[in-house]
């Protein structure tokens, strides 16, 4: 019997007209149904690549909390990996199912939602702001830093708390996904631009380039991991190995100017835009080229010098305290700048609703993606039913693990997630800007200001994280959407990819951070694994609680000026022209030295020195493996991290330590 149209095993679909990037995506071929969109083989790619990325973003995470979008990347793995599983049994005789672009959309979106727990779990800031090494750092004696408000780190609870705030985001915007993608025709450039790759892999010609930039990955992953297992040997000890290399000098090397030979940073400084590693060169110098030695002058006068440099009274407090100023001034710009764009946008499509321009008539191709994308669709009853149980569940364990989080506090961010989810959603199609970060500093300071000294500092820091899990994870399933939407997958099957996918995350997340923080000396801001997030955190939470009374002498006037320059520089890039507007630095990746140090920064630019001199000598070919070649150096160096790791755990320490010292 011949199969009925839509339910079928599987569906004929129309030969796109053109040959542009998304057409030439989809050759005549089948869309199997969502049951076999998700597979065994598809689940355990998605795992590998899950997890070896949650080791590499850990890292960034615990340098210096700056991690380079890698969705692209993750892509061409999965691709890599099911392909090559494909082929190696097509060769053993063994027939194995195609591999579909459906398929290979499904594996990229769980292993992102995987890693992504990584990213924004908060292993480098608000979690890791609670343990008690960050307490001490930020001041025992500080006002609003309560004794005893801190919880050391531990895979249960992390796993338990991840496991509560992670999957309330999954289901809260389900219900508006054709508004979004269809009925707005938000535009959400990353989750286009990974359809455009993944489509472009399923061609003759996207084959042929896939090869290449899988060698090209592959030659540069093993390049960086040995050459990062070469430098490991000459690093036995304080200050020594290749890391400490003072490439313009000692005195530029004490105040943290120098290459450490990181290729974990040049590529992703190869990913990055010229302006935003320019942007992070200007911060660098700016402040420990010029005011950190200016400042330090100032011991006894502006500070006590009695009293060590990592005291939040000290230097150490001019640095965190102006780089919030700066992180808040360009966060809170850009979050007042897409809430007035949303709702413009939204009073335009009301206004125009009921109009029908000639161009607003669907093609063919688009009515065959909109088939699709409706046809699979989750129950309406269960998103809402699944979203109250998930609610209940959270205020019942939340409150639980920490006592300071009063159960109103969970069902008040519960009440208003969907608002501020969509919010989010809509901001990220129309621009690429996921603001979670920024509706948990919101959250965090209302919710230290309101549950006052004793609670304040704790409440906040997971009120934080509960807000951004929730809007966050809104945003990212909604641009898996828009990659679902363009390569003709269905809907169900990448919620399902995405749950499975964020419960790795909420296991695999904890246990790599676990490894790290036994590994290695997180949190020192004295050596590599500075965690410069963590330490501002919680001081964002003192705030909260204790106003500008925390601020050590003139770092609020200091603080002031920073923050002015953040809303003008935003204002100066919306304004101006765009030949000048695009030359205005940006305030946030301007700040991230402030803490960190500058070296990271030299790393970034090298990476862009490289991309600007191929892109001089070889323009098409740069565009087609620069990301390839970047993945491949920040794979190959941050996949070391794990053994180094388990050397250090097994107090096997590097038998040599190159240092250098001035002959004078």
């Amino acid at each position: 019997m011949a199969p009925r149209a839509r339910e079928g095993r599987f569906e004929e679909i129309r030969e796109l007209d053109g040959d542009d990037e998304l057409g030439a995506g989809h050759a005549p071929g089948r869309v199997p149904p969502w049951r076999e969109q998700l597979t065994a083989r598809g689940m355990v790619a998605s795992l590998a690549v899950g997890a070896m990325y949650s080791v590499i973003v850990m890292k960034l995470v615990l340098t210096t909390g700056l991690v380079p979008t890698l969705n692209v990347s993750a892509a061409l793995i999965a691709f890599v990996v099911l392909r090559g599983w494909t082929k190696a049994l097509a060769r053993l005789g063994v027939v194995a199912r195609p591999f579909t672009r459906q398929e290979n959309t499904v594996v990229q979106t769980c292993a992102v939602a995987c890693y992504s727990i990584a990213v924004g779990g908060g292993f480098g800031s608000y979690l890791l702001a609670l343990d008690k090494k960050t307490y001490e750092m930020a001041g025992e004696d500080t006002q609003g830093n309560v004794p005893g408000s801190y919880k050391e780190p531990g895979i249960a609870w992390m796993t338990g708390f991840l496991l509560a705030v992670s999957f309330v985001g999954i289901l809260a915007l389900v219900p508006l996904r054709k508004i979004m993608i269809i009925d707005y025709k938000l535009t959400y450039p990353s989750g286009t631009a990974t359809a455009v790759l993944i489509n472009g892999f399923h061609t003759p010609h996207g084959d042929a380039m896939a090869k290449k930039q899988v060698n090209g990955f592959t030659k540069y992953f093993g390049i960086s991991f040995f050459w990062s297992f070469f430098q490991w040997f000459f690093s036995g000890g304080d200050n020594c190995g290749f890391s400490q290399f003072p490439t313009f000098g000692l005195i530029a090397w004490k105040n943290s100017f120098l290459f450490d030979f990181s290729l974990t940073y040049v590529g992703a400084g190869m990913i990055c835009s010229y302006l935003v590693n320019l942007s992070l060169l200007l911060g660098a110098i700016l402040s420990w080229g010029v005011m950190w030695p200016l400042i330090s002058d100032l011991e006894g006068d502006w500070y006590p010098s009695n009293i060590p440099e990592s005291s939040m009274s000290s230097l150490q407090g001019y640095k965190a305290f102006i780089c919030i100023a700066l992180i808040l001034g360009d966060g809170l710009y850009n979050f007042a700048k897409i809430i007035a764009l949303t709702i413009k946008n939204l009073i335009e499509k009301s206004k125009l609703k009921n109009t029908k321009k000639e161009e607003d008539i669907p093609v063919l191709d688009d009515l065959h993606r909109n088939e699709v994308f409706v046809r699979d669709s989750l129950p309406t009853w269960l998103a809402y039913c699944g979203y109250i149980a998930l609610s209940v569940l959270a205020v019942i364990a939340i409150p639980m693990m920490f006592h300071e989080m009063k159960w109103y506090y969970v069902v008040i961010a519960y009440v208003l997630a969907p608002a501020l989810g969509f919010c989010n959603a809509y901001g990220a199609g129309l621009t690429d800007m996921n603001m979670a970060y920024n509706y948990g500093k919101v959250a965090l300071f209302i919710l230290a200001a309101w549950a006052g000294k004793d609670s304040g500092v704790v409440a906040g820091l997971v009120g934080c994280g509960l807000v951004k899990s929730l809007v966050t994870i809104s945003a990212d399933l909604m641009h898996d959407f828009k990659t679902g939407h363009l390569t003709l997958t269905s809907p169900r099957s990448m919620l399902i990819a995405q749950a499975i996918g964020t419960a790795m995350g909420c296991v695999i997340g904890p246990l790599t951070f676990m490894l790290f923080y036994k590994a290695f000396d997180i949190g020192n801001p004295e050596g590599p694994w500075k965690a410069p997030y963590a330490l501002i955190y919680r001081n964002m939470a003192i705030l909260g609680v204790e106003g500008f009374s925390a601020l050590p002498l003139h770092c609020l006037q200091l603080c002031y000026g920073f923050f002015g320059f953040a809303v003008v520089a935003n204002l100066m890039r919306d304004l101006f022209p765009a030949k000048y507007g695009r030359w205005v630095p940006l305030p946030m990746a301007m700040g991230v030295p402030f803490l960190v140090g500058a070296s990271f920064a030299i790393d970034m630019c090298v990476g862009s020195l490289v991309v600007f001199i191929w892109h001089r000598f070889d323009r098409s070919k740069a565009a087609q493996m620069v990301p390839a070649v970047a993945s491949g150096l920040i794979c190959g160096d941050g996949l070391w991290i794990f053994p180094s790791a388990l050397l250090a755990l097994a107090k096997i320490s590097p038998p040599l330590c190159m240092a250098f010292r001035s002959t004078h």
